[in-house]
């Protein structure tokens, strides 16, 4: 029974045909890593939009999500969780502010510093967006067995560790 052929494998063959001396088995990888991670930027942009958001603003509501109550953090540890610059956090956090998502509080423990705390609407918007992404993730991974979806994650963590410690 022949096997299912996707665009990766004509182009794999065109090359291989083009370029026998060479081994494109990373292009068979990387390849359709790369076109599920268009797929997935598009799914992701269609479940932050459906709760008005951005993935910026995703990023920075989802880190203060998953803190847990009272929903604060620091904007240096907003910085290590969003792996911007601080300029651009500064901006980020301001504009977060202005839609009424977040708002910035003093802090307790230390009165020359701020926590940004997530707003009511923020968490609103947060907690309709992940249900939403989840949804849309769960369907592009729909083809996979549940033990196919763990054999892949555990591949694909074995090859985000190897970058993780450059």
């Amino acid at each position: 029974m022949p096997r299912e052929s996707d665009e990766v494998d004509r182009i794999v063959a065109a090359w291989t045909a083009q370029r026998p001396d060479l081994d494109f088995s990373p292009l068979e990888v990387l390849s359709r890593v790369d076109r599920l991670s268009r797929h997935l930027d598009r799914a992701r942009r269609a479940a932050f939009g459906r709760s008005e958001l951005v993935s910026w603003e995703w990023d920075v509501l989802s880190a203060l999500r998953r803190s847990g109550e009272p929903f604060q953090l620091s904007p240096k540890q907003l910085l290590q969780q969003t792996l911007v610059s601080s300029g651009t956090m500064t901006n980020r956090i301001d504009r977060l502010v202005g839609r009424r998502l977040v708002r910035r509080e003093a802090d307790p423990g230390d009165g020359r510093s701020v926590l940004v705390t997530l707003t009511d609407e923020g968490r609103t918007r947060v907690d309709a967006a992940i249900t939403r992404l989840v949804d849309a993730e769960s369907h592009l991974l729909s083809e996979l067995s549940r033990s196919d979806r763990e054999r892949l994650a555990g591949l694909l963590r074995k090859l985000s560790l190897g970058f993780d410690a450059e």
